[in-house]
């Protein structure tokens, strides 16, 4: 957000989207209750990552998360994040390829220990299965890389997985952003907002349709806003030099 805000003064919030998720935005100090006065504005870090710990994701998380929140190093955190960063989608894929392999689905019938194997399926896997410009042939090739015997019919199935599993991880992004630029223009009371939101990260930057889609949602879910997404390019690096002369210059303007 800092760095994109050092170029465009209409952004208020920053996202990432990598192996992790999180995000951040400008809120009215009326509304922070932990900081004495009500004048300006406080960046509010939101460890979204976290939302769904309080159960409030149950409707929309499946067996496949469920599986995949049990046998990670922090069971019952981080449920949003583990829907939509990239450490945890090639993982839910898998469990997804496992189940239609016990039903018949793929692979005729037959769990290799390569499937069985957690962390195999990438989710750089997920992006090059996803390219526009891959062959089913080469999906195929990739498929035997990871030691699994596909057919044709199974590559097709394979990339249909991948394509909704990455698909509901965008929109899910999306809503959470629609709700956090809502937020803004309601705490102004304004009937129309606009807003950029910096971005940063492998999944939004290298998957071939995630951005597409979360901006879409993002415009089908707030649609009194006028949102634009900027990529911030070495975002926590330049970001803490920003912030770290803003308040040397404070500082030295308090000395005087």
């Amino acid at each position: 957000m800092m760095t994109c805000g050092y170029e465009d003064p209409y952004c208020e919030m920053g996202l990432i989207v990598g192996t992790g998720s999180n995000a951040c935005y400008m809120e009215e100090m009326r509304n922070v209750d932990l900081v004495e006065g009500e004048e300006g504005r406080m960046c509010i870090n939101m460890e979204w990552g976290a939302f769904g710990d309080n159960d409030c994701l149950e409707d929309f998380r499946t067996e496949f998360d469920k599986s995949v929140d049990e046998l990670s190093l922090n069971p019952g955190k981080q449920r949003f994040e583990k829907m939509i960063s990239g450490m945890y989608l090639g993982e839910i894929v898998r469990n997804i390829l496992i189940d239609f392999t016990k039903r018949g689905l793929l692979f005729r019938g037959k769990i290799s220990e390569r499937l069985k194997t957690r962390g195999i399926f990438e989710t750089k896997f997920l992006s090059q299965i996803e390219s526009d410009r891959l062959a089913l042939l080469q999906v195929r090739s990739i498929l035997q890389h990871l030691g699994l015997d596909s057919t044709c019919d199974d590559s097709i199935i394979v990339k249909e997985v991948c394509t909704v599993v990455a698909r509901r991880a965008a929109q899910l992004c999306g809503a959470g952003v629609a709700a956090v630029v809502d937020k803004i223009r309601e705490n102004r009371g304004l009937e129309n907002l606009k807003v950029t939101v910096g971005v940063d990260g492998t999944l939004y930057k290298l998957h071939p349709h995630f951005s597409t889609i979360m901006h879409q949602t993002v415009k089908e879910l707030s649609p009194k806003c006028q949102v634009t997404f900027m990529q911030s390019e070495d975002g926590s690096g330049k970001g803490a030099a920003l912030i770290t002369a803003v308040a040397c210059r404070i500082r030295e303007a308090g000395q005087r």
